[in-house]
């Protein structure tokens, strides 16, 4: 994991950067707060789908290839914060799961993608801050599993979690009985070991309290007095989120799964580092590991200059990586035959 943390210090004044708020926050949480209808394309149909989770709806998107009889399906999983089903957050479009759903389908592959509770057309199926459980966003997925597997179009369901979503798409696809799983830019560490790294950069004074903070959670207990500058990551409500994924380790979970995995890793991502894919694949090693030099976290071509990295995240423009969706296509048409 690559240490692009800093605090900037004047005098008694700490403030966090834009990467540490980019990156520690949004890669932990932030909590932001139908009849299927259908629309032709020439290439495919999109269609607008509902998931009924019991506390609120979740709306997605299921894009088939005009193609006859069933087709595998791919359901793809966002990362952490408030990104919804394209891939994007309010002030950070580059649409890279809706290009990702867009050229599967070109392959004669379906996907579904969808806001996650709490984000976009989901935010009413968003329980308090202090409620929210990781377990939550699992048995989303799993949800959105049983539904795929129960419609007679698809042939296969495989699971392609993002991030934040390569961990609950793995327990998502085992609980479900998905058919396959595919893991984009995902941790291979704990979320808690992820933390400590990046605190390793930082000033004696945020360590001397964060990580016992860290310790205290990882052991499921709460930390009633946390100081001003390490509100965002360590708040009062947001703890019991925090304790519930602490639990999951993504090599141990990866471990489990008994079905086809790709671990899918880019050479600039810099949020989550090439040795986090290589932990996974080591934890499984019938899995495929496949490294794309020069794509980062996105799944952009993206030099690894950190400010020149950062602008992709904005550039909707930019065309998913080059052979990426092949590898993923190829994968997934491999599965069953």
């Amino acid at each position: 994991m690559k240490n692009i943390l800093k605090l900037q210090s004047t005098g008694k004044t700490v403030l966090i950067n834009s990467l540490f708020s980019f990156f520690l926050v949004s890669l932990m949480i932030s909590f932001m707060v139908s009849d299927a209808s259908a629309v032709s394309t020439q290439a495919a149909t999109s269609e607008t789908v509902v998931l009924d989770t019991g506390s609120g709806e979740l709306e997605g998107t299921l894009l088939t290839p005009a193609v006859n009889g069933p087709v595998p399906v791919v359901l793809i999983i966002a990362g952490s914060g408030p990104t919804d089903r394209d891939g994007n957050q309010p002030m950070m479009m580059n649409n890279s799961l809706k290009y990702l759903a867009e050229e599967l389908a070109q392959s004669g592959i379906a996907s579904l993608r969808f806001d996650k509770r709490g984000i976009a057309k989901s935010s009413g199926a968003m329980v308090s801050e202090s409620e929210l459980r990781f377990e939550n966003y699992i048995d989303d997925a799993a949800g959105w599993i049983t539904k795929l597997k129960d419609d007679p179009r698809f042939s296969s369901v495989v699971v392609a979690g993002h991030s934040e979503g390569s961990l609950i798409g793995m327990v998502a696809a085992r609980q479900a009985g998905a058919s396959g799983f595919i893991s984009l830019a995902g941790a291979g560490r704990s979320l808690d070991r992820v933390i400590r790294t990046q605190l390793q950069n930082q000033p004696a004074f945020i360590l001397d309290e964060a990580l016992p903070i860290l310790d205290k959670l990882v052991e499921g207990e709460m930390v009633e007095e946390v100081s001003p500058i390490l509100q965002e990551l360590f708040r009062k409500s947001v703890q019991p989120y925090l304790i519930s994924q602490f639990r999951f380790n993504p090599t141990e979970e990866i471990s489990r799964l008994g079905i086809p995995v790709m671990i899918v890793q880019g050479t600039t991502d810099i949020q989550i580092d090439v040795d986090d894919a290589e932990l996974l694949h080591e934890a499984l090693p019938s899995s495929r590991l496949k490294i794309f030099e020069g794509m980062n976290h996105i799944l952009k071509e993206s030099p690894a200059e950190i400010q020149q990295n950062m602008a992709t995240y904005t550039n909707p423009e930019l065309p998913l990586f080059p052979g990426l969706s092949d590898a993923i296509a190829g994968f997934v048409s491999g599965i069953g035959n």
